[in-house]
């Protein structure tokens, strides 16, 4: 199993959630948003291991966006999803900065093939590394200065969000969302505890408080 992050761009419902419960199956999450403009907004917001746009959607078509965030200097691997058959469209999309191209329909385990060849390519299913910081996730381990942590479940689940997030806040519902199933209660306090124990260990220079919104790892 993985712990990459797909942002998904697709306007349909149906296959919005078919390809939402397909992918967080494999281990992946999964923010699913059904318009450019929405998804734009968001990689301001979070980091992301891989892109899955459809062209054709609302606001903020695809291509644009794409564009959009390459010339910000955005590399994220990014596969379009898209019902255009034709070469030119095709070519559009590569010129745009995809790296790879699945026409609609198309078969649920080529998808997933892809999904996994591009990021090994790219790095992004060795681990993710911020800084001194490292995520081994086949040993569920993170290494400072190449020596394992020793963390709690929560506190590796806590500082693994905060790793995939880096340079970014992380608010106090994402948070919960990871720390707490449905049904558990958790807490802001329970919350300090964990991150004052991360910055034991990794230095409290390297997490930021975002005074009533959450936190920051610094890299």
């Amino acid at each position: 199993m993985t712990t990459a992050s797909i942002l998904l761009l697709e306007d349909d419902l149906l296959l919005g959630e078919t390809l939402g419960d397909l992918l967080e199956d494999e281990g992946y999450t999964v923010r699913w948003c059904r318009n450019g403009q929405e998804a734009l907004d968001v990689t301001f917001e979070e980091s992301f291991d891989l892109y899955l746009l459809d062209i054709n959607v609302p606001q903020v078509d695809g291509l644009t966006l794409l564009s959009e965030l390459r010339s910000a200097a955005d590399t994220t691997p990014t596969i379009f999803l898209t019902s255009h058959k034709e070469k030119e469209k095709r070519k559009e999309g590569f010129t745009a900065g995809a790296d790879d191209y699945l026409t609609k329909p198309f078969d649920n385990d080529e998808l997933l093939w892809r999904i996994t060849a591009l990021l090994r390519r790219s790095g992004r299913l060795d681990g993710l590394c911020n800084g001194r910081l490292c995520h081994d996730p086949e040993h569920h381990t993170v290494l400072f200065d190449g020596n394992a942590l020793e963390l709690t479940r929560k506190e590796y689940d806590l500082l693994t969000l905060l790793m995939r997030h880096c340079n970014k806040t992380v608010t106090k519902a994402m948070i919960e969302e990871v720390l707490w199933s449905a049904g558990e209660s958790g807490s802001e306090g329970a919350v300090r505890v964990y991150i004052n124990r991360i910055k034991q260990l990794i230095g409290a220079e390297m997490i930021e408080n975002i005074r009533g919104v959450g936190y920051r790892l610094v890299s």
